[in-house]
């Protein structure tokens, strides 16, 4: 699936099975908790925190679907084309970046 495709999926199931978008406004509360979400998982699975009963069940790959698609909505809501907006915000980290990351002595 093309990031188009994707968020044209978004699109339609709004429009077939939710009543309409969340407000942009809601939609960024939305996303900042749905990375909260995705932190928790992986601040368990990677990090030094142990898990919970309660996140037992939470599934990372699920999580992370949770942050794309908050994304896909604020994106169609605000008139993004996201697959121009990373091609463009690719070609600025490689022009500003390209010579930094292999300068940086703590990454060696």
């Amino acid at each position: 699936m093309t990031i188009q495709e994707a968020q044209d999926v978004v699109d339609a199931w709004i429009k077939t099975h939710g009543v309409r978008y969340f407000s942009e406004l809601t939609n960024l509360g939305v996303l900042t908790e749905e990375v909260g979400e995705l932190a928790r998982v992986m601040v368990r699975k990677y990090g030094d925190q142990s898990f919970k009963p309660s996140d037992l069940d939470k599934d990372l790959a699920d999580e992370m679907a949770d942050v794309l698609w908050v994304l896909l909505c604020i994106a169609n809501q605000t008139g993004v084309n996201l697959t121009q907006a990373l091609e463009q915000n690719t070609i600025k980290k490689t022009t500003r970046d390209k010579d930094r990351h292999h300068q940086n002595d703590k990454l060696k």
